[in-house]
Formats: structure tokens, C-alpha cells, sequence
């Protein structure tokens, strides 16, 4: 049986969780571990009777020395967009003003981590992912880090193209490349549907193309906010991917996902399609990108550069 620890045990968690137990086949021990252990112990005997019910997953509260030898570590805890104020569409730094407060405290959870397994495959979900895998490489050198990159943004991107063209989010081959953040690159010039070019599409509908791709780039960049602002947190979407880039990762079954995972030419953590397997990073795929897109990107990894620093100093490391 495969075992997948999580580290923290609030929406996310339990959104990646009902995920990870759905009647796929993959049927993980998973182990929650929670400064809380009480909350850890709730949650998990919830999800036990849920997975009585779909699946042969095992669900179980635990403490860091359980997570040694588990085939994949998720770490969600931290302080969210909500109660770390990142939730003004007008601050550009987004997600990154929650860098201190969560660095300061991936120092306590990597350090026990690392004691138990310092060689441990560990998936940053916390926000801001980038900056806090970055981190996590730099206090466990021997761990392989990834983060949970722009999977999410793809997503929301497909399917708010899927939107606007009328077709489902599934028909869309398109990619959210850089920072799960404000600097994102949305590379239009690789966007597909049917093998037709999408702003091609687009000028097809006699809507201007510049109009709709401002339309789709604000709903995508703000999506959590206006998640935040009906429902207290965004969950279920980042739980639904962060699922299936764990079975990617524990099945070995080399999916693409634009995960992050640190890149030597940008010097950081950046999304960029990854083929994903049980050591991690089976192969990067980068796209050829327009002369603008790789421009965009390339600021995008000097932003997340900058922002690792931030993450260094608040860790004292």
C-alpha cells in the first residue's frame, strides 16, 4: 500500500484528502499530522468512515516519526490567504506578503521532517508554494522538493477559456507557466482547442481578442480572492489537483503537470510542464515560448528569486 503523509489538517487537507480516496484504484495509507494532533485525530477518523465508504484507503492521525518512509509528504499548513491579509486585488505582491509568517514556520516542520527523513519526496501546497520550496530545499538539501506550482492556474486558465469559446475545460490545451501568483505567464501563443489556435477563436466570435484575454487573465489572477470572499478559503480545486499530482508522483505514472520544481537557468522554483514520476522530476518540457512570453517569464523567475531571498531571511538561513 502506498503511503502519503500530509502535514496540516485544514481545508486543503481535507479537500485533497476526499480526493485521494475516491474509487481510483490507488487506495493510500494516508497519515495527517498536525501541530494540533487533536484536529489531526478528528479529521482523520471523519475521513475513515468516508473512505469505508468508497475506497480501501486508510486514514490515520499521526506524528512526524510516522511519516518516515512514505512514498510522498504533502505540507498544506501554514497561515492562509485570509488571515495573513493577502486578499487585496490591488497589492501586486499577492501571496508573497504571507512569506515571513509561513517561513519561519517550514523551519520547525522541515527540521522535524528532516530527522525522521532527510531524504524524504516532499509536494509544497502552503502559499506561497514557490518561495516555500525554495526554503525547503535550502534547510534539507538531500530532500526532493517540488511545489504544487501552476497546476491550479492551468486549470482555472483552460477552463475559462472552455468559458468563452462554449467548450468543455477538458478540450483545452493551454498553460499558466512562472509563479502561482501575480506575475504569472499565461502563454497564449501555445493555446489550443481542436488544434486551432485560440485567439484565433476568439477573433472569430467578433469579440476583441485583447478584451477577452484581459477578461480571463483578471478572473484567473483573482480567482482565490473571489473564493476567499464567498466561502473563507480556497479548497476544493487546489485539493482536486494537489490529488493528482500525488497519484502522478506515487503511481510513477508520468503525467505532464505544471508543478514547480527548481530550474538552474532560472535559478528558483518555477512552473513549467513536468512529466512527474516516483523520483519527482522525470523531465522538464519547456515550451517555446514568444520572444514576450519568454521575456514574462524570465521576470516571473527574478520576482520568485527575490522572493526566495525574503524566505531565506525570515528563516534565518
Amino acid at each position: 500500500m502506498k503511503r502519503i503523509g500530509i502535514i496540516g489538517a485544514g481545508a486543503v487537507t481535507a479537500a485533497t484528502i476526499a480526493h485521494l480516496i475516491a474509487p481510483t484504484g490507488l487506495d493510500p495509507e494516508i497519515i495527517v499530522v498536525n501541530r494540533t494532533h487533536a484536529k489531526a485525530v478528528g479529521l482523520a477518523e471523519d475521513f475513515t468512515y468516508a473512505a469505508a465508504a468508497t475506497s480501501r484507503a486508510r486514514i490515520r492521525a499521526g506524528r512526524y516519526e510516522d511519516l518516515k518512509g512514505c512514498d510522498l509528504v504533502i505540507i498544506t499548513a501554514g497561515v492562509n490567504e485570509r488571515d495573513g491579509g493577502a486578499t487585496d486585488r490591488s497589492d501586486d505582491a499577492g501571496r508573497r506578503i504571507l512569506i515571513p509568517a509561513n517561513a519561519r514556520a517550514y523551519v520547525d516542520m522541515i527540521g522535524q521532517l528532516r530527522e525522521v527523513d532527510p531524504t524524504a519526496t516532499v509536494l509544497v501546497v502552503t502559499d506561497p508554494p514557490d518561495p516555500l520550496a525554495s526554503l525547503a530545499r535550502r534547510l534539507a538539501p538531500q530532500m526532493t522538493v517540488l511545489s504544487s506550482g501552476t497546476t491550479i492556474d492551468t486549470v482555472r486558465f483552460r477552463y475559462r477559456i472552455g468559458q468563452e469559446l462554449s467548450v468543455p475545460a477538458g478540450e483545452v490545451d493551454a498553460m499558466v507557466l512562472g509563479e502561482h501568483g501575480t506575475s504569472a505567464v499565461y502563454a497564449w501563443s501555445l493555446a489550443r482547442v481542436g488544434g486551432r489556435r485560440v485567439l484565433d477563436l476568439i477573433a472569430e466570435t467578433g469579440e476583441d481578442v485583447a478584451d477577452v484575454q484581459d477578461r480571463i487573465r483578471e478572473a484567473v489572477k483573482y480567482s482565490n480572492i473571489s473564493i476567499i470572499e464567498g466561502i473563507g478559503a480556497s479548497q476544493h480545486g487546489i485539493g482536486a489537483v494537489v490529488a493528482q499530482i500525488a497519484e502522478a508522483i506515487v503511481d510513477d505514472s508520468h503525467a505532464i503537470m505544471h508543478v514547480a520544481s527548481h530550474h538552474e537557468r532560472y535559478g528558483t522554483f518555477i512552473g513549467l510542464p513536468t512529466v512527474l514520476g516516483r523520483t519527482g522530476v522525470v523531465r522538464i518540457l519547456e515550451p517555446e515560448l514568444t520572444e514576450e512570453e519568454q521575456a514574462l517569464l524570465d521576470e516571473s523567475a527574478r520576482i520568485l528569486r527575490e522572493a526566495d531571498q525574503v524566505a531565506f531571511d525570515s528563516a534565518g538561513v
